[in-house]
């Protein structure tokens, strides 16, 4: 199923909802740091979102050193962000959260 991109009040309205998370300029993407106590801590995340990533079929893009994962998202086939990214980040947002982030 094709997800539709949302408008930039779409956006903006989802984005007021989450601590942490920046739109990029051509407000097609989303992003944010998340620092953890140690590699495990990140590791553990990642693991963590990469489970809930898989089950969404919605892919992050990211980079991990050490204690930083930093994270980006947007739907690629629809050209910006979609329901898809904002559900991927919430559920980031917990799994940083049980972490102590």
């Amino acid at each position: 199923m094709k997800m539709e991109r949302l408008e930039r009040t779409a956006v903006e309205v989802q984005l007021a909802g989450l601590a942490g998370w920046a739109l990029n300029d051509a407000a097609s993407a989303i992003s944010r740091t998340f620092k953890f106590a140690n590699f495990v801590g990140a590791f553990g995340f990642m693991t963590e979102a990469a489970i809930t990533a898989e089950k969404l079929n919605h892919h992050p893009e990211w980079f991990n050193v050490y204690s930083r994962v930093d994270v980006t998202l947007n739907t690629h086939d629809a050209g910006g962000l979609t329901e898809l990214d904002f559900k991927l980040a919430k559920a980031m947002d917990k799994a940083a959260g049980r972490r102590g982030v």
